[in-house]
């Protein structure tokens, strides 16, 4: 099974010793990468992981190490929507200012997902949660967001993340929906800093699988969609002093599901929506960024939700060094 290699990580890396883990090794790492980059410049932690924005990674190395240091990150974010809400927590590592190593598990609050249990015999337990482990791997293959910011070349990285998600007593719903439980995410970001008019912008195209991201599996049997299809992601922030930065970030999403629903009799019960947010980054001194955020992230399996959109806050707060 693909995700054998990993079972070992987990063991190592359990949910309650990832965050220490995490300053164990940033303390290692903080003297390897002293000069660091100018505030803001490598971006916040994903709620995957990678340095980006909140929401979709950017070509931005994690951390504070510039070219020949090593840097590492940790971070922990909470999202809280009208029905649902996510903890998302990891840790990350820069390399010369080309390769980042990142580490994440996510925790969903999907409660309101009990009310499958009135459509089939699923078994789906009172207070379910939905965890999700997240390795990702991003290399930058061109240019240089600092050095180039008097050009039109863009930073440019590609990057995977592997997902494997442990649905609990949802796993009867996967597989009715005939989704795996792993998966992995490939893309590539373009991310180009303005620096005379204090502004960043950044597209990732990303290829996936994943229903909401990987939390309701990857793929779908037919009717639905279960081949790689090209997402795009789209940020832009605007530098309003060198510690402080707002913006706005798109995700589309594949809405692999909806079909299969559809022809089960249950209409747009499993409809996947488009992710967005605005938000403000704080970086108070060079080594802490705390980030809040608007989000609407859509209908989130709206069958169980009386259709309603999900929308809610989204805190962050990441160390870096």
């Amino acid at each position: 099974m693909a995700s054998a290699p990993f079972a070992p990580l987990r063991r190592w890396l359990p949910s309650h010793l990832l965050l220490a883990a995490a300053l164990l090794g940033l303390h290692g790492a903080s003297a390897q990468a002293d000069t660091g980059k100018l505030r803001l410049t490598g971006g916040v932690s994903t709620i995957e992981g990678a340095a980006g924005g909140g929401l979709s990674p950017w070509a931005l190395i994690g951390s504070n190490a510039t070219a020949g240091e090593i840097g590492a990150s940790t971070y922990l974010t909470r999202t809280r929507t009208h029905d649902y809400g996510l903890t998302s927590y990891g840790v990350a590592v820069g390399w010369n200012e080309r390769v980042e190593v990142s580490l994440a598990q996510q925790d969903f609050d999907a409660a309101p997902a009990i009310a499958l249990n009135g459509i089939a015999p699923f078994g789906v337990r009172p207070g379910q949660h939905i965890r999700m482990d997240v390795v990702g791997l991003k290399l930058r293959v061109a240019g240089d967001a600092i050095l180039d910011a008097d050009s039109w070349m863009p930073q440019i990285a590609v990057g995977l993340q592997y997902k494997h998600v442990r649905p609990g007593s949802l796993g009867s719903v996967l597989r009715f929906l005939d989704a795996d439980t792993h998966g992995t995410d490939f893309y590539v970001s373009a991310t180009k800093l303005l620096l005379a008019d204090s502004v960043l912008v950044s597209g990732t195209l990303r290829a996936t699988r994943a229903n909401q991201n990987g939390l309701l599996g990857f793929g779908a049997g037919v009717p639905g969609k279960n081949g790689y299809s090209l997402q795009p992601e789209f940020s832009v922030a605007w530098l309003l002093r060198k510690d402080l930065a707002i913006g706005a970030e798109y995700r589309f999403k594949p809405n692999n599901l909806e079909s299969l629903g559809a022809a089960a009799g249950l209409g747009s019960a499993l409809r996947e929506d488009d992710w967005r947010d605005l938000f403000i980054a704080w970086t108070p001194n060079k080594n802490t960024s705390l980030t809040l955020a608007l989000v609407d992230l859509g209908r989130i399996v709206p069958g169980i939700t009386a259709n309603r959109r999900q929308r809610g806050l989204y805190i962050s707060g990441q160390l870096a060094f």
